[in-house]
C-alpha cells in the first residue's frame, strides 16, 4: 500500500491541462483562466465624486463657509467648465471632478438658499473624492490561473475584456460497475441496490467545473465492461466505480489491463477507500474508485477532486485543509490514514459515532473529513486536528 500523498502525486503526473479556448465574457463564469490579462484602461478615468453633495476647491471649505452653485454634474454628464473659488457645483456620486474643485461637501452639511449653500459649523471633513485610477490602472494584470467567479468576472468587465482565455472543461466518464446495481427510478430485485455513486460524483466533478458522462452500469462480464470503456474513450478522465478490489467479481482491473491499462498503483493506506488503482489506457487517465458509497465519496474528494482542479490548469495539490479543535476524546488510530465523517460547529470538530463506508446518511450529515494520520495517538477533547471541508 501506498500514502494519500504518494497517490496524489502518481495521479498528477497522469493529467495535464486542457487547452485554451477563448469565450465571450459573459459565458466565462466558473470557467479557470488560462493565461493572465491585462486592461489598457484606467479605471476610474477621471477623479470622481463618491457622495451626494457639492464640488468645491478644499482650500474654501471653513465652518460658516458661502458658495454660489453654478451647475450640476451627474454621472456620464460632467459639468464642463472651470470653477473658481467660492463657486460650486451640484454634484452626484460617480461624477466626474470639475476643474478647479478637489473636495465634495456631502449635501447633509449645507443649507441651500435659491443658488447659494452655506456649509455649517460642524461637518464631515473627508474630501470624498476617488482619485484617477483607484481602483486599476492601465498596464494592471490579472494573474492566472485563477478561478473566474462572480467578482473575477465583474473586474474583467470594468478592464474592457470581452473575450477570456479559459481552460476547456475536463470530460469525465463515470462507469458504475456491478450485477446488484439499478437506477433511481427503476425497481430493484430482491438481491439489488440502487445506483448512488455515480450520481454524486457527477454532482462533484462539475462542480468543479469539469464535464461528466454517467455510462451505462457496466455488469460482471468482460463484455459489458469492455463495451463501456470502449463508450469513454473519448474522454480525457474515466472514473470507475466498485470491482476494484480482488475478489471473483471484481474485474475492472484485469478487463482495462487487457485493453492497455498500464497500472500506476493499486492500494492506498487509507480508509475508507483502501482499494483504489489508476493508470492510463492509451491517453485517457483512468481512477478505479471502490464500490461502497462513502469510500466512493471519500475518494472523490481526497483524490479525483484535486485532479479535476490539475486538469483545469490550478496548482496540482491536496485538498485545501483547515484545523480545529476536537469536540470529543478519540482512540489511537491504526496503519492507514483515516478520514472520518465529522460535523464542524465554529471552531470545534466531532467525528460521527457511526464511521461504517456504507453510510450515506452519515456523510450527507457531515460538513468536514476529520483526518487522522496513520499511527496517530489517542487524541483529547481540545486538541488541534486537521479537516477537509465538504
Amino acid at each position: 500500500m501506498i500514502t494519500v500523498e504518494t497517490a496524489l502525486e502518481q495521479l498528477f503526473a497522469l493529467v495535464s491541462p486542457g487547452a485554451v479556448e477563448e469565450l465571450p465574457l459573459a459565458e466565462a463564469a466558473g470557467r479557470v483562466l488560462a493565461r493572465p490579462v491585462s486592461t489598457s484602461l484606467t479605471q476610474p478615468p477621471f477623479a470622481a465624486s463618491a457622495m451626494d453633495g457639492y464640488a468645491v476647491a478644499a482650500t474654501r471649505v471653513a465652518p460658516g463657509a458661502r458658495f454660489r452653485v453654478i451647475g450640476e454634474a451627474a454621472a456620464g454628464h460632467g459639468f464642463d467648465g472651470i470653477v473658481a473659488e467660492d463657486y460650486a457645483v451640484r454634484i452626484f456620486t460617480g461624477a466626474p471632478l470639475p476643474t478647479g474643485t478637489d473636495h465634495v461637501i456631502i449635501q447633509e452639511d449645507v443649507s441651500r438658499d435659491g443658488d447659494m449653500i452655506t456649509l455649517g459649523d460642524h461637518f464631515d471633513e473627508a474630501a470624498y473624492v476617488r482619485p484617477a485610477g483607484a481602483d486599476f490602472s492601465a498596464g494592471m494584470e490579472l494573474a492566472a490561473p485563477r478561478p473566474l467567479g462572480p467578482s473575477e468576472i465583474a473586474l474583467l468587465a470594468a478592464m474592457n475584456i470581452s473575450r477570456v482565455p479559459v481552460r476547456a472543461r475536463p470530460r469525465v466518464a463515470l462507469l458504475a460497475t456491478g450485477d446488484e446495481l439499478v437506477m433511481p427510478g427503476e425497481t430493484p430485485g430482491p438481491d439489488q441496490i440502487i445506483a448512488s455513486n455515480s450520481f454524486g460524483l457527477k454532482a462533484l466533478v462539475e462542480r468543479l467545473g469539469a464535464t461528466a458522462q454517467l455510462l451505462p452500469i457496466a455488469r460482471d462480464n468482460e463484455a459489458s465492461l469492455r463495451m463501456a470503456f470502449e463508450l469513454a474513450q473519448d474522454a480525457d478522465l474515466i472514473v470507475t466505480i466498485g470491482g476494484a478490489s480482488v475478489g471473483d467479481h471484481d474485474l475492472v482491473g484485469p478487463v482495462a489491463e487487457a485493453m492497455g491499462l498500464n497500472r500506476s498503483f493499486y492500494k492506498i493506506a487509507m480508509r475508507p477507500g483502501k482499494p483504489l488503482m489508476a493508470g492510463r489506457i492509451g491517453q485517457v487517465a483512468m481512477i478505479g474508485l471502490p464500490g461502497n458509497p462513502v469510500s466512493a465519496m471519500v475518494c472523490g474528494h481526497v483524490f479525483l477532486a484535486p485532479v479535476i482542479r490539475a486538469m483545469l490548469g490550478l496548482a496540482p495539490e491536496a485538498a485545501p485543509r483547515g484545523q480545529a479543535r476536537l469536540g470529543v476524546d478519540i482512540a489511537a488510530n491504526g496503519k492507514r490514514e483515516h478520514y472520518m465523517r465529522a460535523v464542524l460547529d465554529g471552531e470545534v470538530i466531532t467525528p460521527q459515532p457511526r464511521q461504517d463506508s456504507a453510510l450515506l446518511s452519515v456523510l450527507a450529515a457531515s460538513n468536514a473529513l476529520l483526518i487522522r494520520p496513520i499511527e496517530d495517538g489517542p487524541r483529547k477533547a481540545g486538541d488541534i486536528v486537521d479537516y477537509i471541508p465538504l
